[in-house]
């Protein structure tokens, strides 16, 4: 997980990052973050003034880390839908979740405005940017006119959220899959055939 030239910090931010996905704001205790960082609690405590400050940190890398895995899709070539079809068919691990959406159903997470600010922050972006793809196609002609970008944008990023959801439930990363195709089958209708 680590490498041997990382940081006391950004080990603490990584552990931490790490047991936020997988057990949430309350279940992860400074203990386990130290164990998890290989860091002593006054190595912690010297880099920050508690959980709260390291959360805060490890929120704001993965909401980062989440635009830069985003971008990667959608900043790509191709059309618009290509772009799009491309953010919702790339690889995840579906059965673990959304490592920032996850963290909309901490109710820590949402009761502490510094911990949700970056996570709404990050899916206002991602529906913008989404947002901004669909205009280029409608612009260019690639999807039929009256075409509104806000809410198939909204519409894209719920899939993804609910997919997510819809696996873990299911047990089964079909769920997510049948999901995106149905979104797909819906923007491909959309489109105009030339």
């Amino acid at each position: 997980m680590y490498t041997p030239v990382m940081s006391t910090p950004d080990r603490l931010i990584e552990a931490t990052q790490e047991l936020l996905w997988e057990r949430g704001y309350v279940g992860t205790s400074p203990k386990a973050i130290q164990r998890l960082a290989d860091a002593g609690q006054g190595s912690m405590y010297h880099h920050f003034s508690g959980k709260s400050e390291l959360a805060l940190a490890a929120v704001t890398r993965t909401a980062a880390e989440m635009r830069r895995t985003a971008g990667l899709s959608l900043d790509g070539p191709g059309s618009a839908y290509e772009r799009i079809a491309a953010y919702l068919l790339r690889e995840r691990d579906v059965l673990r979740g959304c490592p920032v959406g996850r963290l909309t159903m901490d109710p820590e997470v949402v009761a502490d405005e510094a911990l949700r600010a970056p996570v709404d922050a990050t899916l206002a972006w991602l529906r913008g940017r989404i947002a901004a793809i669909v205009q280029e196609g409608v612009d260019g002609g690639e999807f039929v006119p009256g075409t509104d970008p806000a809410p198939v944008a909204a519409a894209v990023v719920a899939t993804v959220q609910g997919g997510y959801v819809l696996a873990r439930a299911s047990g089964s990363s079909a769920a997510f899959d049948r999901a995106v195709e149905g979104l797909l089958s819906l923007l491909a209708a959309r489109t105009r055939q030339i």
